[in-house]
């Protein structure tokens, strides 16, 4: 079944394994867009039958900004994207209502489980089709870490520990990392691609609180 675009339905995303993965991608800086941009590379990569999974440090919880986020209803209509987050919790020193105390032992919490997304597609055979319903602890061809630079800037975890990630990384696994305003140089030397994405004008810098559908 098609649309009048020729695009496949949903239900026509068969598993396949990607030929050129296995790279490091750094997204980081002052504008918008990091998050955005890696969803775009998860949501591209599903559509081609690839395993594909979300994994958040930082997002949401805070006053101006739902605990439900567009983008999940999203991967959820999409087959071989998933996602989890490591709590709902606002954001380190922003004075948003949020613990901060509460904010490395969730982070903490964040990293262990990224260690074991990446040992599970280190034990996968990542040059092939991996189911599309099964769990990422079977393996994924692409993992996104988004906001662990911002964790890792901000101390929640250690810039060591990042690199251990790295470290741990199976050659065949597309890795993406987002998140700071400050460049993560613990980690840029060693990436295949590094984008600063830069901010030339924001409706925030006005007061514009977070908006539903852009940032949320």
């Amino acid at each position: 079944m098609h649309d009048d675009t020729g695009a496949p339905d949903a239900h026509d995303i068969r598993p396949a394994a990607p030929d050129a993965f296995g790279r490091t991608q750094v997204w980081w800086g002052g504008g918008k867009g990091k998050t955005t941009a890696a969803l775009g590379m998860g949501f591209r990569a599903a559509g081609h039958g690839y395993r594909v999974h979300l994994l958040q440090f930082m997002k949401g919880g805070a006053a101006s900004v739902e605990d439900v986020r567009g983008e999940y209803n999203a991967i959820h209509a999409v087959p071989g994207f998933t996602y989890e987050h490591s709590g709902h919790y606002g954001w380190h020193g922003m004075n948003d209502g949020s613990d901060d105390v509460d904010h490395e032992a969730r982070a903490q919490g964040g990293l262990e489980r990224a260690r074991d997304l990446l040992d599970a597609a280190s034990d996968a055979d990542l040059g092939g089709p991996l189911a599309l319903d099964g769990p990422a602890d079977d393996g994924v061809h692409m993992l996104i870490l988004d906001e662990l630079c911002y964790a890792a800037n901000r101390d929640l975890v250690s810039p060591d520990a990042v690199v251990d990630l790295l470290d741990r990384k199976p050659e065949h696994l597309e890795l993406v990392l987002t998140g700071g305003h400050d460049e993560p140089t613990y980690v840029t030397d060693r990436a295949d691609l590094v984008t600063n994405v830069r901010k030339q004008t924001h409706p925030f810098d006005d007061g514009v609180r977070a908006r539903k559908g852009t940032e949320f």
